[in-house]
């Protein structure tokens, strides 16, 4: 199941059931959980920390050196879940000092080819990031979200959950859970109806998203105004897009 021809270096540790193809590197510092699948020409240094049933693609480049320049060789991490995807020539860096130390991924992603996630960025659940799509550093994504092919996202921007981006947008703001965003830059267009549907949301919950969103961004009301109606609906599905609007240090999309 391992490769003759790939190098693990002493420390590296692997669960049971591992594949590593050939010619892939495994540094010292890097632990795989069990039945883990790590294809030809893949790059794996640490500290990094995988879970179980992950899936990486060749010449993927997995835990590698920020390109951050004030990074200067200190202890940092990679952390990622069970059961992600990473497509051929994903690349994802470890966090910085100048945050965490940390880049976290969650549980159930898609990172299709080309995807790159810089240091110290936070993903959830169940995302799906779709053809080179490149995450700046410190920028934090929910569960649920798709990003369209060649999204790109400006540093410590956040995606909420349940959002949508088209295909080629440039995110330089927060965009709220449940918006489709679309442009360069990104604006906001509709709700994610359709992926809502898809996740079970009832009638009644994306009809009170879609009178949210139109509080927010068609009734002309202030941020603040537009907040205080949405309160006011006192439906929990929108609870998150409050606490998320609230907490957000760039702004969002409007």
């Amino acid at each position: 199941m391992i490769h003759e021809t790939a190098i693990i270096e002493t420390g590296a540790k692997l669960g049971a059931n591992v594949e590593v193809g050939p010619w892939t590197f495994i540094g010292s510092n890097v632990e795989i959980g069990d039945n883990c699948k790590i294809g030809s020409h893949v790059v794996l240094r640490g500290p990094t920390w995988l879970g179980r049933n992950n899936q990486i693609f060749q010449f993927s480049s997995i835990g590698e050196d920020c390109q951050d320049k004030k990074y200067a060789g200190e202890d940092t991490k990679l952390i990622i879940g069970d059961n992600n995807v990473f497509r051929e020539c994903t690349t994802v860096h470890r966090g910085t000092v100048q945050d965490n130390r940390l880049t976290q991924i969650g549980d159930g992603n898609l990172f299709m080819a080309y995807v790159h996630v810089a240091h110290d960025c936070v993903i959830g659940n169940d995302n799906i990031l779709a053809n080179a799509t490149t995450l700046a550093g410190h920028v934090h994504v929910g569960d649920q979200v798709i990003m369209g092919g060649f999204t790109g996202v400006h540093q410590f921007c956040k995606i909420g959950s349940h959002a949508f981006t088209a295909v080629n947008s440039v995110v330089i703001q927060d965009i709220p859970p449940y918006i489709m965003a679309q442009g360069h830059n990104a604006v906001p267009r509709a709700i994610n109806a359709e992926g809502l549907k898809r996740r079970n949301f009832s009638k009644e919950q994306i009809q009170n998203i879609r009178r949210a969103f139109k509080i927010l961004y068609r009734s002309g009301l202030t941020l603040d105004n537009a907040l205080s109606e949405i309160r006011g609906m006192q439906a929990e599905e929108l609870d998150i897009m409050v606490d998320f609007i609230d907490s957000s240090s760039r702004g969002i999309i409007r």
